[in-house]
C-alpha cells in the first residue's frame, strides 16, 4: 500500500523544489522517497527522478507534430499518459512501496477544468495508493487582496475537481513581505477569516472597486464552502518542513498504520513530534522579527561548529 504526495501549482509557485526539498528531508528520517516527474516540459530536474514522463512523451514532441500550442500540447500529454496507463502502473510497481511524489505540471487548468489528470489519479486510488494533494501557491499573493482572493477560487476549484484529502500550502513563506505588507495577520490569511474585512482594500482600487458586487459574491462564496485554509512553508526551514509533513502523513493516513516494519520508527518519531509550531510563530519567525531570528540562527550555528568532537 504505497503511500505519496500528488503535488501541484500554479507555475513557479515552487513544485520541483518543493519534491527535492522533501525527498532530501524524508530521506534523511530513513524514509525511502521516489520522485515520479510528471511534467513533459520538465527539463532540470534537481532531484533524483524514478520515473520520467519524458520516457514516454515530450511537449516539444507533441507541439511540433500535431501544430500546437504550449497549453493544447500540455492537454494532449496528459490525455496520453491517461489512455497508456498501463506503462505507468509497470513503472510504479518497480518502485515497491517507496514513498512516492508526483510532480505534476504547472498548468492549472489540468485541474480545474479538464479529467485526465483527475481519472489518473483516480486509478492510482483504485489501485490502493494513499495520496493526498499538496496544492502550492506564492505566498505573496496574500499582499494583494484581488490575488488572493483569486487564490482562494482556484484552490477551491482544485479540491472539488481532484476529490483527495487535501493540503493547501502558501509557499516561499519567507519571501512574502518582499513583495509588500499585509493588511492583516497571518492567521487571517491561513485561516481564511472573515473575508468580508478584504472588500474595504479591494475597493481601495479603482479598478476592483467596479466589481464590488462581484467581489462580495465571491468571498461569499468561498465562506459557504468553508473548505480552504493554508499550511506555510518555507523549504529551507526543517522546522517550517516538519510541521508540514506532520499534517500530510496525517492526511493521507500515513502516521496511522499500513506502514512496514522498517517504517515503524518513522510512526513513532512522527506521534512524538513537537505539534507547538503555530501561525503565530510564523508570523514572529518570518514577518515580525525576521532579523532578530536571523541573527540568533547564525550564531548558534556558529557556536555549534566551534563546539570540539568528542573523540571516539
Amino acid at each position: 500500500m504505497p503511500f505519496g504526495q500528488v503535488v501541484i501549482g500554479p507555475p513557479g509557485s515552487g513544485k520541483t523544489t518543493y519534491c527535492n526539498g522533501i525527498q532530501q528531508f524524508l530521506n534523511t528520517t530513513g524514509r525511502k522517497v521516489s520522485v515520479i516527474n510528471l511534467d513533459p516540459a520538465n527539463d532540470f530536474l534537481p532531484y533524483n527522478c524514478a520515473i520520467n514522463l519524458a520516457e514516454l512523451i515530450t511537449l516539444e514532441e507533441v507541439m511540433k507534430e500535431f501544430e500546437l500550442g504550449p497549453n493544447g500540447a500540455m492537454v494532449y500529454c496528459m490525455e496520453f499518459l491517461e489512455k497508456n496507463f498501463d506503462w505507468f502502473e509497470e513503472k510504479l510497481k518497480s518502485l515497491g512501496d517507496d514513498y512516492l511524489l508526483f510532480d505534476f505540471p504547472g498548468q492549472v487548468e489540468l485541474f480545474t477544468h479538464y479529467d485526465s489528470v483527475k481519472n489518473i489519479i483516480e486509478r492510482l486510488a483504485k489501485k490502493n495508493f494513499r495520496l493526498v494533494t499538496v496544492h502550492l501557491v506564492d505566498a505573496h499573493h496574500c499582499t494583494d487582496p484581488a490575488k488572493y482572493i483569486s487564490v482562494l477560487l482556484l484552490s477551491l476549484k482544485t479540491m472539488l475537481q481532484i476529490e483527495l484529502p487535501h493540503i493547501n500550502v502558501l509557499s516561499k513563506i519567507d519571501l512574502m513581505e518582499s513583495y509588500g505588507k499585509l493588511a492583516f495577520n497571518l492567521e487571517f490569511y491561513t485561516e481564511v477569516q472573515d473575508l468580508s474585512y478584504l472588500l474595504y482594500h479591494l475597493d481601495e482600487d479603482p479598478f476592483a472597486k467596479r466589481y464590488s458586487d462581484l467581489n462580495k459574491a465571491l468571498c461569499g462564496l468561498i465562506e459557504d464552502f468553508g473548505l480552504v485554509g493554508f499550511q506555510t512553508l518555507c523549504i529551507q526551514d526543517k522546522k517550517s518542513v516538519l510541521n508540514l509533513i506532520q499534517a500530510i502523513d496525517k492526511a493521507n493516513g500515513y502516521v496511522f498504520g499500513g506502514l512496514t516494519q522498517g517504517n515503524e520508527s518513522i510512526m513513532q518519531a512522527a506521534m512524538r513530534a513537537d505539534l507547538s509550531y503555530n501561525v503565530s510563530d510564523v508570523q514572529e519567525r518570518w514577518l515580525d522579527h525576521r532579523d532578530i531570528w536571523d541573527a540568533w540562527e547564525t550564531t548558534h550555528q556558529q557556536e555549534t561548529s566551534d563546539v570540539p568532537k568528542t573523540p571516539l
